[in-house]
């Protein structure tokens, strides 16, 4: 029997830093009813708010939701009125000058500093650093052409392992690649979740829409989580009506 029930965000529950459909809400209220759930991607706590706490429906059973922004090195928990930071391992003022020196040296050298953007590349989470490619700001359709076999990608994440060893470089979403410190990923996260929670990873299940190697769903298989790869959000939508089906029972 399952207790919880983790996701991806981008591509999973919603589409690229987009907010929760109605649909999906209600989704995930009915899912709370019957099991703990949790949300783990690589957006801060304002885009997980606006993705996902705020579109919740009011009777959800928001006690039972583990929200975990920046791969898992934040945790949220809802205490009765409003979200609590649990724990957030935050970068020190050194690091993050180098990681901005390594990003500046990997898109000169990639040729990439003059492109089209929207928005700022590099974003602070304090936690994690993540790179868009067009900018955080970025329309989806540009993002999902810019990158689509992650070629562009894997080059600067080469570069930046090279100039930044001993942390995660990761690559996230459609056109991002996150820093973190060694060792965190979705597995450290999740592992972290399970700490945290007292269920035991083989009590929980994952689904995302990157679960192949390479893919930054990957490491919840890696640690040995049952898991469902999903095509889309449409599809989450049915997997987790099927489950809720499944636990009532």
């Amino acid at each position: 029997m399952k207790r919880l029930i983790a996701f991806d965000l981008d591509g999973t529950l919603a589409e690229s830093k987009q907010p929760l459909s109605q649909e999906m809400g209600a989704a995930l209220s009915s899912l709370l009813e019957v099991a703990d759930v949790a949300v783990i991607s690589g957006g801060d706590w304002p885009q997980f708010d606006k993705q996902v706490a705020l579109r919740l429906p009011a009777d959800a059973k928001r006690e039972r939701l583990w929200l975990m922004p920046t791969t898992g090195t934040k945790l949220y928990r809802f205490d009765g009125s409003a979200w609590q930071t649990v724990y957030a391992d935050l970068f020190e003022k050194e690091e993050k000058a180098k990681i901005r020196a390594a990003f500046d040296r990997a898109l000169a050298e990639a040729d990439l500093t003059d492109e089209r953007i929207w928005g700022d590349r590099l974003e602070d989470r304090g936690s994690q650093f993540t790179f868009s490619g067009l900018g955080q700001q970025a329309p989806l359709e540009a993002k999902e052409a810019w990158d689509p076999d992650r070629t562009k990608r894997t080059a600067l994440q080469a570069v930046l392992r090279e100039a930044l060893p001993g942390l995660s470089i990761n690559l996230g979403g459609t056109t991002s690649i996150d820093v973190t410190r060694a060792g965190v990923d979705k597995g450290y996260g999740l592992k972290r979740l399970s700490a945290e929670s007292g269920v035991g990873l083989d009590e929980m299940l994952f689904l995302g829409d990157a679960i192949y190697p390479g893919g930054n769903d990957y490491p919840a298989a890696e640690i040995g989580l049952d898991t469902v790869r999903v095509r889309d959000v449409a599809e989450t939508v049915s997997v987790i009506t099927a489950i809720v089906a499944c636990l009532k029972r």
